[in-house]
């Protein structure tokens, strides 16, 4: 993969996380890591000068085994993957680390950077630091049925704002 510069990244977001979905990586190869599908999302820019830091927002359930590195690590990585991959992306989305090394099991090569764990079959990957993190609450919804759709169980997400470090694609 080779390191771009953001300003250079062509895409549409609305596309690429909630129709094809992405990896969210937290973890190293010294400390572990895990991974989950995800295909809610944001990227865009917040705080900074000139415009904001470009930035990704991700959301993370509290029983959800990435949430866990996700707090522990200062860095996670989102990756994007080719069509054919899609079906390997509803194992990993359907499936705990807890319980089995679910990347080996969909064939995916981790590659570690520097505190940071990405996949070798991706076409696009975002190295980001984590900025802020906060739990939705329900007293933040103006619309009160996303509840009642989106969280019958009350377990809801974390967010997590990270500023775009690196962009790496094929």
């Amino acid at each position: 993969m080779k390191e771009i510069d953001i300003s250079a990244l062509q895409m549409n977001p609305m596309t690429l996380i909630a129709k094809e979905w992405m990896l969210l990586t937290a973890g190293c190869e010294s400390r572990g890591y895990n991974t989950m599908t995800a295909s809610w999302g944001h990227l865009g820019a917040i705080w900074g000068q000139g415009g904001g830091l470009p930035t990704s927002v991700c959301y993370v359930r509290p029983q959800r085994y990435t949430k866990e590195f996700m707090d522990r690590e200062e860095l996670y990585t989102l990756c994007f993957f080719p069509e054919e991959y899609k079906k390997a992306l509803g194992y990993l989305g359907s499936h705990s680390g807890r319980d089995e090394d679910k990347v080996a099991k969909v064939g995916l090569t981790p590659v570690f950077g520097e505190g940071y764990t990405y996949f070798a079959e991706a076409k696009l990957v975002l190295v980001c630091r984590k900025l802020y993190q906060a739990p939705l609450v329900p007293e933040g919804f103006v619309d009160k049925s996303i509840i009642d759709q989106c969280y019958p169980g009350g377990d809801f997400h974390d967010m997590y704002i990270g500023q775009i470090l690196k962009v790496l694609t094929k």
